[in-house]
């Protein structure tokens, strides 16, 4: 193949890769108007849903491994056994999700060119996002609807959709000057409405969201512990005292309030605190006299002289080192917490422990002394939409224990504090979100940041809890408002689809068109006979 075939494949790619710029913390959002019209032209001028495909999945490679780059940080953890992976797990990131970009595009060939093919692509998108949420335990991170991460009016409408019906939403519109390559004034029809869709979304946010602050619940003051401890440090056993004693020192220190519980990060504390009575006398000691201690560890059940399995947790003790609550993680990494199809792939884990992380039974409500009602989550288990609390038992809050030293000081740490604001507002549930080293912070039903820890800073938040909303209408409905969604966005382009295939199927065929050879003079001839 010569240079010039390859050239609109390196631009589908490097389309894909400047659209990851409208990510956070970049936020460059109209970016968008101009990759995605380029991606929908190049599907329209490529052979059928094959070529479509291969267009998508292109333009998916970019954005997918421009987006995700930081997991590069990871594999720098520990570089002498995994740096040598970097470009295959980028790339190999980007080729495997690309593959539902692809299929959108494959999907929207079915349809004619125009309008139909704007409305059955961003349906089909935003049905691609439902598949990357759920499919091989789901890896739904950056969503296109991250992109209003920087603009909080327009981040209300996931209150009502969801972050992937925003996201429809968002294709919709900044796909809409694909229609110029059709006509001019298609192209600006479709593109003014295209914005008076954002502007329309931007109003009803600004009117949705209160002049003032939330109420806080009574009682409560919360304090959030943030270490920042680099990854690399983190699990060295000549450091495993001192990464305790940062912590015990950080929790003693002085509050301009009583505290009512201290919140430590995901595995903050020592591995298998239940087994090290000394470790748990200590971390139950830093507790506020009558509150409680919430930390993030790693617990093991041992059989004999043997570590049978072991759950990335978060346990709740008093002052006196009782154990009054647990949450075990549900939602585990692929090769930070298991290996997925290990015979095939031939990898190791990335974390320190050999051996597999145990899945807990799912989302619960835990139910503490002193405390509301609260729905936890580990790590990255923020990034999956309708699945964070448990619907039965509503909490009043949802705690967020994460650990985003993997992520090094890159995008991560923001793209992943952005899901959890957007999990926030489709709740209508305050999020306390407590890292060991990334962006601590307490974020109201809004969606608004009350008080953070910024990244790559050590430190303590004191603060109080805002008070959940009602049940919005995405925490009743869950997904099933997105199926509506792509049924409406895709009906119009389905019908069109079947009254064209039946005006071709029911054409009727037209009369043969005879031609009188006769010469002039006979035809005359033959009237006069005929008078």
């Amino acid at each position: 193949m010569n240079l010039k075939n390859w050239r609109p494949a390196g631009g589908l790619v490097l389309a894909g890769a400047v659209s990851a710029a409208a990510l956070p913390p970049v936020n460059l959002v109209p970016l968008l108007w101009l990759t995605l019209p380029w991606l929908l032209h190049a599907i329209d001028r490529r052979p059928g849903p094959r070529g479509a495909f291969v267009a998508g999945w292109l333009f998916g490679l970019g954005y997918f491994a421009a987006g995700l780059y930081w997991i590069s940080h990871a594999l720098l953890v520990d570089a002498a056994r995994f740096g040598w992976m970097i470009p295959f797990a980028l790339l190999g990131i980007g080729a495997v999700l690309g593959v539902y970009i692809g299929g959108a595009a494959a999907v929207s060939r079915f349809v004619r060119p125009g309008w139909p093919r704007l409305l059955l692509f961003a349906a089909a998108w935003g049905g691609a996002e439902w598949l990357r949420d759920h499919l091989l335990t789901g890896f739904p991170w950056n969503p296109i609807a991250s992109v209003w991460s920087g603009t909080i009016v327009l981040l209300q409408s996931v209150a009502l959709i969801g972050s992937f019906g925003l996201g429809v939403l968002t294709i919709l519109a900044a796909g809409a000057p694909v229609l110029f390559w059709r006509s001019r004034r298609q192209g600006v029809i479709a593109s003014l409405l295209g914005l008076a869709l954002i502007l329309g979304l931007a109003w009803w946010g600004e009117a949705r969201i209160p002049a003032g602050a939330m109420p806080t619940q009574p009682g409560v003051m919360l304090r959030l512990v943030q270490a920042n401890i680099a990854q690399t440090l983190k699990w060295r056993p000549e450091m495993r005292q001192e990464n305790l004693d940062r912590h015990l020192a950080l929790s003693r220190l002085p509050a301009a309030a009583p505290l009512t519980a201290i919140i430590w990060p995901e595995t903050a504390a020592p591995a298998f605190l239940e087994q090290d009575v000394a470790a748990r006398r200590a971390v139950a000691a830093a507790a506020p006299p009558g509150g409680l201690i919430l930390v993030g560890t790693v617990r093991g059940e041992v059989r004999g002289r043997e570590l049978e399995q072991i759950w990335d947790s978060i346990e709740a003790f008093d002052h006196q080192g009782d154990l009054l609550g647990r949450y075990d993680k549900a939602h585990l990494v692929p090769f930070g917490e298991y290996v997925p199809l290990p015979d095939w792939l031939g990898v190791q884990k990335l974390t320190a422990l050999d051996m597999e992380t145990s899945a807990g039974p799912g989302p619960i409500t835990l139910t503490l002394p002193g405390l509301p009602p609260v729905g936890p989550q580990i790590c990255y288990e923020a990034i999956f939409p309708a699945a964070i609390v448990d619907p039965a038992h509503r909490p009043a809050w949802m705690l967020n224990a994460t650990n985003d030293g993997w992520f090094g000081i890159s995008s991560g740490p923001y793209q992943h504090f952005a899901a959890a604001r957007m999990r926030s507002i489709e709740e209508g549930l305050p999020l306390v979100r407590a890292a060991y080293t990334g962006i601590s912070g307490v974020i109201d039903p809004y969606g608004r940041v009350i008080a953070k820890i910024g990244l790559g800073q050590e430190g303590i938040l004191d603060s109080p809890l805002p008070e959940p909303i009602g049940e919005t209408l995405f925490a009743r409905w869950r997904h099933r408002i997105l199926a509506i969604l792509l049924l409406i966005t895709a009906l119009p382009a389905l019908v069109d689809k079947g009254v064209r295939s039946q005006q071709l199927w029911y054409r009727p065929k037209k009369t043969p068109r005879i031609i009188d050879a006769t010469p002039s003079s006979m035809r005359n001839v033959r009237e006069i006979g005929q008078d």
